[in-house]
């Protein structure tokens, strides 16, 4: 009886350190995910801040404000 018991927490052993481990790799892709999404997302920021600035230097040309 004893080693049925033993048998069965290492198992269950076994299974917790493989549920940590799956927890583990998923929680480096989800931390992956996040950080191109960062980056992803200030690049569109820097793309729209450079529209943006491109376009009031056009409106300040077609008004003479730029001289």
């Amino acid at each position: 009886m004893a080693d049925n018991t033993q048998k069965m927490s290492y198992n269950a052993g076994v299974a917790k350190g493989q549920a940590q481990e799956k927890t583990s790799t998923m929680m480096d892709k989800a931390n992956s995910a996040a950080q191109s999404a960062m980056g992803t997302m200030q690049g569109a920021g820097q793309t729209v801040q450079a529209k943006a600035v491109g376009a009031v230097d056009a409106v300040k040309n077609a008004t003479g404000m730029n001289k």
